[in-house]
């Protein structure tokens, strides 16, 4: 059995990163940056206005009120050309560049046209550099916008087509191939029988792989028939870059995932973490020619998904070359007790809030009937990480903590 980091560690160490290709911007939200992005020119690129009123000399309007006379107008798009003198303002438009020997903008509220606009009456004082935004102070052309590893949001989208970036280098999708084991399982449009329930981990797994950026497939349910499995197994080898199965992958008489795997001459890298809940997950990698790897997470739908979380997803960021490929911690303060486990790193289930002082406060689920209880943990944002071997952390205490995506 082996720790939680050395089972990430290993994940890591077994991923490869996806081929690179282009996509238009407006595919490029979800995917992962395979070059940096750079600015083309400075931003502003231009000393802009930050309002409308009048470009002037900071120095005419020591006195006021002053009077200033029009020489010409700057809008968005269209600057004013000549060079503003002693005396002299240009009306302008916020956006605008500003013209050449102004030093400020004044704003409109407080001045106004006189002699049908010849002249304007400034009648508050102007501060050097009032109301501009000066060139180059946003960003500088050759400065590195974001690096390679980052994945694509709606807030980056403006600042790639401002630069240029109408094509993008991006790792390609990952192909994941979900399949939910066990006879008690029945697809989601049947009526359960008295022993039966609906399949559930196929769709939650799934929807866990399409937030990372990879293109997920739920196949047919295996049942508890090895040999069918094995045909699953193999039918999907050199289509997927990774299959998540879900139950069999205890000790029981029934679990017959890692029999299949190693019929079929899979590499078993790891049969079992020191994790609660999710001590019997698999990691391998099937034989040439497809060298897919897979990972076998227990049946209870908790179990999967924290599992998931941790390895899966850790997999798929990594092939995508993303730099954040691991859950990352942050620091809370637990609201209640919560128990730990012997020998295992317990991920239990929580939500996290903020208090009136900004602290950060992990609230244990209240009324969380274990592993199987997939209602209470709809719940969830986040996973309270208990250390091994801590029987009890008590109200109060600070605990490490990561957010579940969605």
């Amino acid at each position: 059995m082996i720790s939680v980091a050395e089972a990430i560690r290993i994940v890591k160490e077994q991923t490869s990163p996806l081929p690179v290709e282009r996509v238009a911007l407006a595919n490029a939200i979800g995917r992962v940056l395979a070059e940096a992005i750079v600015a083309d020119s400075d931003l502003p690129p231009f000393d802009r206005a930050q309002m409308d009123g009048y470009a002037v000399r900071a120095t005419d309007t020591s006195e006021v009120p002053a009077r200033l006379r029009i020489v010409g107008e700057a809008a968005a798009g269209r600057g004013w050309p000549g060079v503003i003198q002693r005396g002299e303002a240009v009306r302008i438009m916020t956006g605008a560049p500003v013209p050449a020997g102004a030093d400020a903008v004044q704003r409109l509220e407080v001045t106004r046209e006189l002699d049908s606009g010849i002249l304007v009456e400034i009648t508050q004082t102007v501060a050097l550099k009032q109301s501009i935004t000066k060139q180059a102070s946003e960003i500088k052309a050759g400065a590195t916008v974001f690096d390679t590893g980052e994945r694509i949001t709606a807030q980056m989208i403006a600042v790639l087509a401002s630069f240029g970036y109408a094509m993008i280098k991006v790792r390609k999708r990952p192909r994941v191939a979900v399949i939910a084991t066990g006879s008690e399982l029945v697809a989601v449009e049947n009526q359960p029988g008295p022993d039966n329930i609906r399949d559930s981990n196929s769709y939650s797994l799934a929807a866990y792989a399409e937030l990372t950026g990879a293109l997920a497939e739920r196949l047919p349910l295996a049942g508890d028939d090895p040999k069918l499995l094995q045909e699953m197994i193999a039918a999907v080898a050199e289509q997927a870059d990774l299959l998540v199965l879900s139950g069999g992958v205890s000790v029981g008489a029934y679990d017959f995932t890692k029999a299949a795997l190693r019929a079929l001459d899979a590499e078993i890298i790891f049969e079992r973490v020191a994790l609660r809940p999710g001590k019997p997950t698999v990691f391998a990698r099937l034989p040439q020619p497809g060298s897919t790897l897979v990972l076998g997470l227990p049946g209870n739908p908790v179990s999967a998904a924290v599992t998931f979380n941790l390895f899966a997803r850790t997999a798929l960021l990594t092939m995508q070359g993303a730099s954040d490929a691991t859950m990352i911690e942050e620091r809370a303060i637990l609201s209640d007790g919560i128990k730990g486990s012997a020998g295992r790193i317990s991920y239990l289930p929580g939500r996290l809030s903020t208090d009136e002082e900004g602290r950060l406060i992990a609230e244990p689920l209240r009324r969380w009937g274990g592993s199987s209880d997939f209602v209470a943990f709809a719940q969830t944002t986040a996973l309270i990480i208990v250390p091994e071997d801590v029987k009890m952390l008590d109200a109060g205490a600070k605990v490490n903590v990561v957010r579940l995506p969605g």
